[in-house]
This record gives C-alpha cells, structure tokens and sequence, in this order.
C-alpha cells in the first residue's frame, strides 16, 4: 500500500479537494483506495456525505488501537473507495500523540497491518502544525502539497516545506515529495493571469520546477461535483480533472 499524505499549513488551499478528487480517480481505475481524515475539520467525511454516527469507531479510534475493520467505511456509490472518517471528537488526538512517545509515527504503525489491503491511501490532515499534521508527514511515503496560486498559496507552501524539512532533519521520517499541486489558478481564455504567473514562478523556487504539477484551474464546476457527489468526467468536465489524471499516472509508475 502506497501512503500519500496531503500537507497544507493554511486552510483553504485545496487539501480536502485533492484527496477527494485524486481517490474518487484512483478507484475509478481499478485500484482500492483508503482516504483517511486526519482533520477534525472532517470536510472530506462531508464531502464523501459520511457523518459519523453515536457510537461509531472512527479515526481517532484507530489512532489509540481499534480494529480497522470496525472504523473503515466503504463510500456508498463509489467502488473500491474506502473512508476512514473523522469526528469532532478528533481535537483530542493532538494531546493523545504528544504524550504516546513519538507520535509522529503512530499512524505509520498503525496502517502497517493494512498494507496488503489496499493499493493507495490517502490521509488529509489538518491545516496548521499540529500533532495531527506531524504523524500524517510521518506514515507518508509521499507528500503532496496543494497551494492556492495566491500569495497567501505561496506562503503557505514554504510553511509546508519548512515543516516538512524539520521532521526530516529530526531523523522521525524518511519520505519524498511527490509534487505542489497548484489550486485555483485563474485563466482569461489561454492565458495565466499575472499575478498566477508570479505565484507559479514563486513556487517553482521554492519546490524546484519539477516538482510544480499542472494547475488546477479556477472553476465553480470543483464545487459542483462535489455538492452533487459526482465525478468532473460525469458532469462534461474531464479536462479539468487533467492534473489528477498526471497525478494518477505518476503513482502508477511509482508502484511499478
């Protein structure tokens, strides 16, 4: 199973979005796909239309031990999609990782006896430097890093790097970056605007050129397909859905 983890430090920079999108492509391909809500904002159980209910396990039950059978919910009308949703009791999990050791790798343990169950996972975690984020960085094979192409996007993208490189050079985890995904990128007809096109530049220096993926365009269609839970193709949309297509092809070459 291959673990892919969605890092922002800013909210609203596309996290949720990328991993609700790049899943729902994954599974559409043939491959079993586990997102996991690390963030106790739970947008991507809302966006999966998955509310936990009284009594149900759910990721922080995980965290501290439960069986994953009896927290792991298959997406109703999505085949080989799978949620490991979050709850609001989900705050407390920073405390519950601070004090078990090092909580960076706790999650990393605990999605070792799934690794024959799925072909990806997904985690998106929480928008700020938190216990949360750091054990999301830890289980990850690979990151991926969503910006907004604002100014804003681009600080938030060096936060991101920052906090990564900290936990490397900590000697915790040991992982790679698989791309910056740039979200909202604003066109006029064929052409970037200037401000997008400072941003994208910006954000080349700070990840290296070949690490920026192709944009995902400003389009109220995103919010569509997510309020109406389907697919960018299923509403005549699949162009926008090109750099989840580029992602998708890029971690089929990584399994490979």
């Amino acid at each position: 199973m291959l673990k892919i983890s969605s890092i922002s430090l800013s909210g609203g920079q596309g996290k949720s979005s990328l991993v609700l999108f790049l899943a729902k492509k994954l599974a559409s391909k043939g491959h079993s796909a586990l997102a996991i809500d690390a963030d106790p904002q739970h947008s991507l159980s809302t966006y999966l239309d998955e509310e936990i209910e009284n009594g149900q396990a759910s990721f922080l039950e995980f965290l501290k031990g439960e069986k994953p059978e009896n927290c792991i919910i298959p997406v109703d009308n999505v085949e080989n999609l799978y949620l490991l949703p979050a709850s609001d009791e989900l705050e407390v999990a920073n405390e519950y990782l601070a004090t078990s050791g090092f909580g960076a790798l706790v999650l990393k343990n605990r999605l070792s006896v799934l690794d024959k169950d799925f072909d990806f996972c997904l985690i998106d975690s929480p928008p700020q430097k938190s216990q949360l984020t750091k054990t999301a960085i830890g289980a990850a094979d690979y990151l991926l890093i969503p910006a907004e192409v604002t100014a804003k996007g681009v600080g938030s993208l060096q936060r991101s790097l920052e906090a990564i490189e900290e936990l490397k050079l900590s000697g915790v985890v040991n992982n790679e970056l698989l791309g910056v995904l740039p979200f909202r990128d604003r066109w006029f007809g064929h052409h970037r605007s200037k401000e997008g096109q400072a941003c994208i530049e910006a954000m080349k220096e700070l990840a290296g050129e070949k690490y920026v993926l192709p944009s995902v365009r400003e389009s109220e269609q995103f919010k569509k397909a997510i309020n109406q839970q389907r697919t960018l193709e299923e509403l005549g949309y699949a162009e926008l859905a090109y750099p989840f297509d580029v992602l998708v092809e890029k971690l089929a070459k990584t399994i490979e």
